[in-house]
């Protein structure tokens, strides 16, 4: 069975930096693109990055470029999302998603396994 679980998150100032990690169990990930999802109270869920297996492919939205850089380790399962700057935008439930089946990074369907969130609250 495969599992996600994020950690990392928290309650920072806008400015601050904060590292989320996610780790996979039950089964590897390196041929699958990983991505990172956001999901702010009363909004629909969004993607923020994602990563190719060989981490050579990265892609981020508009909203946290420059901002926000995703990397994994393939030897350890895991991928991470180093988010700089933060702005109380940001707010929001951050998910990890694995197991890409097509389509868009950015759609939530295009991912088979998820995991159950980390809060990250970023106060003015």
């Amino acid at each position: 069975q495969v599992q996600l679980m994020e950690s990392g998150g928290g309650s920072v100032q806008a400015g601050q930096s904060l590292t989320l990690s996610c780790v996979v169990t039950g089964d590897t990930m390196l041929s699958s693109y990983m991505a990172w999802f956001r999901q702010a109270p009363g909004k629909e869920r969004e993607g923020v990055a994602s990563i190719s297996p060989s981490r050579s492919v990265t892609y981020y939205a508009d909203s946290v470029k420059g901002r926000f850089t995703i990397s994994r380790d393939n030897a350890k399962n895991m991928v991470y999302l180093q988010m700089n700057s933060l702005k109380p935008d940001d707010t929001a439930m951050y998910f990890c998603a694995a197991g890409w089946m097509g389509g868009s990074w950015a759609v939530v369907g295009s991912y088979k396994y998820w995991g159950q969130g980390t809060q990250v609250t970023v106060s003015s």
